[in-house]
């Protein structure tokens, strides 16, 4: 019901938006308004761009730092800069997209890359990559998480920059076990019950069972199971026999293993627990580092990319990839485009990345000797370009891929831990849910 429900509201939503871009394909200025459905133009390559950082105020000082490079190297092209809370960002160029009003350039995450697409807004960037000095340079994974994520049939952003999952483990319980780093899943399974004693309230794990516990939850079974595609055909691999297998004995660390608290924990929780308690692993991003340096000191944890099979193989759920796209509305996309070259190039991207604290999508900045110095983001961007990672592509260009995700299967996971609903159960919902998602996005796509 809720499925059909969601499916009538986009259809409604599709007609209403179609007729609105009928009524709005205005001319636009070197600044870069209009509506999506203006063309726009390649114009002179010079003048005035407007930029929108999706993550403003977070951002906002490292991106003024690029612009003012910018505009050094390329005096005549001024780029104004507008930063948008990412809170808000999506409303902001729905907004844009229905009554004018879009940059030349904008920060749009894979997130919320196909809402955009779909709407005829963004310009393909196939050919101006191939014709690009980054042509090469820039990891060919998260090429295929941003190309994935914005439908498939074309690249519609630029990636930036990648936030990987790691699991961080403390090395002086680790040490005092005589353990080896949990950087295979036997291995992740050995220290979770070898570092928990209960009388204690010493625990080997905490799991994510609150808000955002499903891409976690996804990564470990796919991680353990090694099947590299989220489709087989127009069907989700999500409930294939290994990954239930696989969740079952993920879940069964929840009480044995784990705190009983961590039912409800957020990441914020989670993170808070794990660096003021006695538990060896958590599994989160890189964006976590500070707060366990600041909590625990640079020598009693360590962050590695998430755990291998045992013949070396990593498998990855992909992870929300941050980028830059170009709009179709630009009058000015010679000048938009010499901005995301100058944005991804290696120092530039190399700049961007050390601020934000994370991966970055040039290889080259990848090589930065920040980065060596920063384990947990070199062992990331390893992973991230290595030959022996397999992505599982995330289904974003869904519509309904958010809502699956969170407010429908969040309370599920929940009651999965606490033995109300079986492993099989639960990803045979999410597979329905899925199944029918897909149908109706090849549908209407």
């Amino acid at each position: 019901m809720k499925s059909s429900i969601r499916r009538s509201r986009r259809a409604a939503t599709a007609v209403a938006l179609g007729s609105v871009l009928a009524l709005t394909a205005t001319a636009c200025g070197d600044d870069g308004s209009g509506g999506a459905g203006d063309k726009g133009g390649e114009g002179s390559g010079k003048g005035t761009i407007t930029f929108w950082d999706n993550n403003g105020g977070v951002r906002t000082d490292i991106w003024k730092q690029v612009i003012a490079d910018f505009e050094k190297k390329y005096p005549d092209i001024e780029v104004k800069y507008v930063g948008i809370p990412a809170a808000s960002a999506q409303s902001k160029y729905d907004t844009a997209i229905q009554g004018g009003g879009l940059p030349d350039v904008g920060g749009v995450g894979t997130a919320m890359l196909a809402e955009v697409a779909v709407q005829g807004a963004l310009e393909p960037l196939d050919a101006r990559l191939e014709k690009s000095p980054l042509n090469g340079r820039l990891s060919r994974n998260l090429l295929d998480v941003s190309k994935s994520a914005g439908g498939g049939d074309a690249l519609y952003q630029v990636p930036t920059s990648a936030n990987n999952g790691t699991l961080w483990y403390r090395t002086d319980l680790f040490e005092k076990a005589g353990l080896d780093a949990p950087s295979t899943w036997a291995k992740f399974y050995e220290a979770a019950g070898k570092l928990t004693d209960k009388g204690r309230n010493e625990f080997g794990f905490t799991i994510r069972g609150g808000e955002g516990a499903i891409a976690p939850a996804l990564d470990a079974v796919y991680g353990q199971t090694g099947i590299t595609s989220f489709w087989n055909g127009d069907k989700t691999t999500v409930n294939d026999p290994k990954n239930v297998a696989a969740l079952e004995k993920y879940i069964a660390l929840y009480k044995k293993d784990t705190p009983s608290a961590d039912v409800n924990n957020d990441f914020t929780k989670m993170v808070a627990q794990w660096d003021s308690g006695t538990i060896g692993m958590l599994s989160h991003n890189l964006g976590s580092y500070q707060d366990h340096l600041k909590a625990l000191g640079k020598d009693r944890f360590r962050g590695i990319p998430n755990p291998t099979l045992d013949d070396g193989t990593r498998v990855q759920v992909s992870n929300p990839v941050d980028g830059l796209s170009l709009f179709k509305s630009s009058e000015n996309k010679a000048a938009a485009w010499k901005f995301i070259e100058f944005a991804l190039s290696a120092a530039e991207n190399s700049k961007f990345n050390e601020s934000a604290g994370q991966v970055p999508a040039n290889t080259d900045a990848a090589k930065a000797a920040w980065i060596q110095r920063a384990e947990p983001t070199r062992l990331a961007a390893e992973a991230l370009n290595g030959t022996d990672t397999k992505i599982v592509q995330l289904p974003y260009y869904l519509p309904d891929w958010n809502t699956i995700s969170k407010a429908d299967n969040e309370p599920n996971f929940q009651k999965l831990l606490l033995g109300k609903m079986t492993a099989k159960e639960f990803l045979d919902t999410l597979a329905d849910q899925l199944n029918a998602a897909q149908a109706d996005w090849k549908k209407n796509h």
